[in-house]
């Protein structure tokens, strides 16, 4: 075989992609970025806007945060999360570390930033408007792709080939890489807000329960609010997406006030997004961000993760990439180990919550401790931080300390906790009691917007 032409050809432009070819790049390989889009500013619509912790220092590295701070991209600190037993907000221990914190940034922000970081890193040539056809096979092995341009089709070789094109990944399909596929019983839509719309503006709020809803103040002076509705509400939002999604979000306690602000988006959203879980990797061929691994959205992971899965990929194989296709298939099977090893639990979670269950009693037990307990609410942000696995969020010695907090909290008569009395930031005159749903929810179970069974 000839030399191929690049060290790597990416396939897609967005955060997994652009991230991986400026990585790659760094460390001295030729990389072709192919991307179907025309316009370096074109972004993804479909998103929660929120980027985790664990991210940041990729994103530090590749020299991301100032340029989104200066566009006005908020940090996600500080977080309150609603639940059942009240109002959890992390905080530092005094004299202790700072709780890590990510971003919330539109992808019309940061899509076309972490893309021109690439177009303009030395060793990456970029192909837009650029459309994958096929995989270019030799002896069983993948050996670069052919593209088409206006019309035209050509074959890019490379000693590896990247998908980072998406859920729908063309990589992944024309590679018949195997699937799981998990049905995910909530659907979600979710649409921009301008003023003074939540209880405190600089807040990341999250409702838990079988229904969801989230709210995160975005770049722009916007702030985008969500909801995650089991598929029994399916209905009610096909007969009148405006007013369902009104009503919905007008039931959480201590909620959003819409009518403080003005939405200055459709509504957007999707009805069915089942999670996808590929197999990651195959000879001379890799997949990264939601290409590999696409998650329910409800707990923000896809961009940090695609972030991240890029930076393990390039540290598995870049060194190996002019050593021979045997040394290359070596870093893929490394990249395999350090995918399953750091997503495989935390993905099986998050799969099993999709089904639209209430929380199970391990949940309730950490859940419960957290609006109870500093170190077990600090404990619990590392986690949804993803700073670490499951094995060390569900530690024998936390369920312990979480256990004794609930049952002290039995023992002094189950008084409810102080932030479930006002609310994060304290609640404005005539906002909804934080503590519980209206009347009518608060004798349902499933069909409640917030959970109705889950009690601890």
């Amino acid at each position: 075989m000839s030399a191929p032409a690049y060290d790597v050809a990416v396939v897609g432009g967005s955060i997994a992609g652009s991230t991986a070819a400026i990585l790659y790049a760094r460390a001295g390989a030729r990389v072709a970025l192919i991307e179907r889009h025309k316009s370096p500013e074109a972004y993804k619509v479909l998103c929660n806007h929120y980027i985790q912790p664990s991210a940041v220092p990729i994103m530090r590295e590749l020299g991301i945060p100032p340029l989104i701070e200066q566009a006005g991209a908020p940090r996600t600190l500080p977080v309150a999360w609603w639940t059942r037993w009240g109002w959890i907000e992390p905080e530092p221990a005094s004299g202790g570390e700072p709780l890590p914190y990510g971003y919330n940034v539109r992808r019309e922000t940061i899509d076309p930033i972490v893309r021109r970081i690439a177009m303009e890193t030395e060793g990456v040539d970029t192909h837009l408007g650029t459309k994958v056809t096929g995989l270019v096979r030799e002896g069983g092995r993948t050996v670069g792709v052919r593209v088409g341009k206006d019309g035209a089709e050509r074959e890019i070789r490379a000693r590896l080939v990247v998908g980072a094109d998406g859920r729908n990944s063309s990589v992944a399909e024309f590679a018949e890489l195997p699937t799981k596929s998990v049905p995910n019983n909530r659907f979600s839509y979710f649409a921009y807000y301008r003023g003074d719309v939540l209880p405190k503006s600089d807040v990341s709020y999250i409702w838990f329960g079988p229904d969801m809803a989230y709210a995160n103040p975005t770049d722009g002076g916007l702030t985008a609010i969500a909801c995650a509705p089991g598929k029994h509400h399916l209905p009610e939002f096909r007969a009148d997406l405006e007013g369902a999604y009104t009503k919905y979000l007008s039931r959480l306690p201590n909620g959003p006030d819409l009518s403080a602000g003005e939405r200055v988006s459709k509504i957007i959203g999707t009805t069915d997004y089942p999670l996808l879980d590929r197999e990651p990797t195959a000879p001379g061929l890799a997949l990264v961000g939601d290409a590999a691994l696409c998650s329910d959205p409800i707990w923000g992971v896809g961009c940090g993760w695609a972030f991240q899965s890029a930076s393990w990929l390039v540290a598995a194989t870049s060194e190996r990439l002019h050593l021979g296709p045997g040394e290359v298939d070596r870093g893929l099977a490394e990249y395999r180990r350090v995918r399953r090893a750091r997503l495989r639990g935390q993905q099986f979670l998050i799969a099993d919550y999709a089904g639209g269950r209430p929380m199970n009693p391990i949940e309730r037990q950490m859940f419960a401790a957290a609006v109870r307990d500093p170190q077990t609410a600090r404990h619990l942000h590392r986690y949804a931080s993803r700073f670490m696995g499951v094995r060390e969020f569900l530690a024998p010695r936390v369920l312990a300390r979480a256990g004794l907090v609930n049952l002290r909290h039995r023992l002094r008569g189950g008084a409810p906790s102080p932030p479930a009395a006002a609310g994060p930031g304290g609640r404005r005159p005539g906002s909804r009691s934080s503590s519980t749903l209206p009347p009518s929810d608060a004798r349902t179970t499933r069909r409640s917007p917030v959970a109705g069974s889950d009690q601890q």
